[in-house]
Parts: structure tokens; C-alpha cells; sequence
């Protein structure tokens, strides 16, 4: 069976991604054996939207499906700024890209020129960039330089984002690479950082550990759960292990980071009440179609 994912003529954010995924019959359905991603004049795709799909494509080539990515408006569309932020340097060789894939990269003819803008990096336990933190670090202080707290803002920054990339070499258990990106949008007065991984998921590695060590919250739903992991630091090694997401949460709250988490067939929008994040503040998607790993966004505003 073939499955289209069609997005709108218009901004793709992760709401409009994950509507248009939900339109679609399911890329990763048993029955689906070719997906074909199609973007139409005036789509103009979001950083953390642009994440989530670069992982949904190569998770569907690693599990033998045929992709197909249509940009009606060529590079002088969303393809030349998705161009321009390395994706198609991270794009599967085996993805089909009409009308062709870009004939040079721009995010390597012009990286780091941009003070907006971190081009999409690679997370890959073999090839480990210890700096990538500092630079997505970097583009939020310039971005934020008008606040009174940007030295805070950037040291809350750095912990969030050397964390999350942290977890996801703990934790992923994949041959697939993990990715981050970092966009300012200044009309719109927001940052926005992507965190993305193929792994198994924050559910699906905690879970076993707690039905022997804490068969209370074992049971507690996905939703409730999951703020626990944020609110209480809870991991499947023990509390002392788990203190690296709930510090994350922390500190986004302190400057009312909204927390927008991808599980595999739910997504939750963690949204900062009274100084923490609370389950009558979480907004819950369920029974979307799959998509491998955990993907995590922050949005943060540049003014106060």
C-alpha cells in the first residue's frame, strides 16, 4: 500500500506536521511499502517539524520502505531551506527527491553564518561533537542579548541541551543517528531547539524497571507519567539517575519554556503553571501513527 503524507500551503510547525501524519494512512503501517512526502507551493517547513520528518524518512528507508520526498516549488521553495539548514546532508541516499536533491549543500557552503540559525547536527555515538551544545548555547545569547538575564538563560541553555543530547546516547539503543537544530524566528519572537532520536522511546525503557521497583507509578498512565519524568527525575537506573530531565524541565520552566515531547504514538505539550509542569497543564495526543524514538522541543520567547 502506498501512504502520501500531503502537507498544507502554509508555515509546517510540529501541530501541522503531526496533522498532516495523522491524515495520512500511517508511513510505517505493516501494510504500507511506499510513502511519498509531498510539499506544495507556499509550504515552508519549521525546524521542529523539519526534525521530526528527517527521522520519520530515514526510519521508513531503515525498515525497507520506499521514499519519496515532492517539492513542487524546487530549491526555490521550503527545499532550499531545508537545504540551507542540512537536511539533505543527513537525508538518506536512498530517499527520492523530485525534482533532485540539491546539487551542493548550502548549510556546508554557509554554516555558522547565520547567527539564527544551527544547521541540523548528527548525534552519533561514534562521531560525538562536544561542542554542538555551546553552539546552539551561542545562538541563543545572540538571540536573547536584550534581556537582563541572557548569562542565566545561557547557562540554564547549555544544561538543557547537553543533557537531551546526553539521554539520547544513554538511552536510544539505535544504529540510527539523533539529530539537534536550533532556529530563531524573530517575527514570531520565539527560539525554537529540536532534539530528535530513532531510539526506543522514554516509555518503552522505563517501564520494565518500574513494575519491580515502583509498581505505583508503573501504573500510572503514559501522560502522568511522563510529567513524573520531568516533575520528580524519576529514570530507569533509580532516582539518582534520573535527576538529568527533571533539572532540564527545571530550568525551562524558570523562563517559561513551553515542552513539546514525541513519544511513539503520543505526543504531549508540557505547558509551565506555578513553577512546574502539571498534568492538568499537559495537553495529550494519543493513537498517532508511529514514529520511532522520542522527540523533544522547546520554545522559548526572546523577550521576557
Amino acid at each position: 500500500m502506498r501512504c502520501t503524507v500531503l502537507f498544507p500551503s502554509t508555515w509546517i510547525n510540529a501541530d501541522r506536521f503531526e496533522t498532516a501524519l495523522r491524515a495520512s494512512y500511517g508511513p510505517h503501517d505493516p501494510n504500507t511499502h511506499e510513502v511519498t512526502f509531498h510539499f506544495p507551493v507556499g509550504c515552508k517547513i519549521m525546524i521542529d517539524g523539519a526534525i521530526r520528518l528527517l527521522s520519520l524518512a530515514n526510519q521508513l528507508v531503515a525498515s525497507a520502505r520506499r521514499v519519496h520526498m515532492t517539492f513542487e516549488e524546487g530549491e526555490a521553495g521550503t527545499m532550499g531551506y531545508l537545504n540551507r539548514m542540512g537536511f539533505f546532508d543527513h537525508l538518506a541516499k536512498a530517499v527520492d527527491v523530485s525534482p533532485e536533491r540539491p546539487f551542493y549543500s548550502s548549510a556546508k557552503l554557509h554554516r555558522g553564518g547565520n547567527s539564527m540559525l544551527v544547521e541540523i547536527a548528527r548525534i552519533n555515538k561514534d562521531a560525538r561533537d562536544d561542542d554542538l551544545p555551546t553552539r546552539l548555547t551561542d545562538a541563543i545569547s545572540y538571540a536573547c542579548n536584550s534581556r537582563a538575564d541572557v548569562d542565566e538563560l545561557k547557562g540554564a541553555a547549555w544544561t538543557i541541551f547537553a543533557e537531551l543530547i546526553d539521554n539520547i546516547f544513554a538511552h536510544s539503543a539505535t544504529q540510527l543517528d539523533g539529530y539537534a537544530a536550533l532556529q530563531v524566528y524573530s517575527g514570531g519572537n520565539r527560539l525554537s531547539v529540536a532534539v530528535s532520536d530513532s531510539g526506543l522511546g522514554i516509555m518503552e525503557t522505563l517501564r520494565p524497571s518500574l513494575r519491580i521497583e515502583s509498581p505505583r507509578l508503573h501504573n500510572l498512565s503514559d501522560l502522568d507519567l511522563l510529567v513524573e519524568v520531568f516533575r520528580r527525575g524519576i529514570s530507569r537506573h533509580g532516582a539518582d539517575r534520573g535527576c538529568g530531565l527533571k533539572g532540564c524541565a527545571a530550568k525551562a520552566i524558570k523562563f517559561d519554556a513551553q515542552l513539546d515531547v514525541r513519544l511513539p504514538n503520543q505526543r504531549v505539550l508540557l505547558k509551565p503553571a506555578r513553577g512546574t509542569y502539571e498534568p492538568n497543564r499537559a495537553y495529550c495526543y494519543e493513537g498517532l501513527p508511529l514514529l520511532w524514538g522520542t522527540h523533544i522541543a522547546f520554545a522559548f520567547g526572546l523577550t521576557p
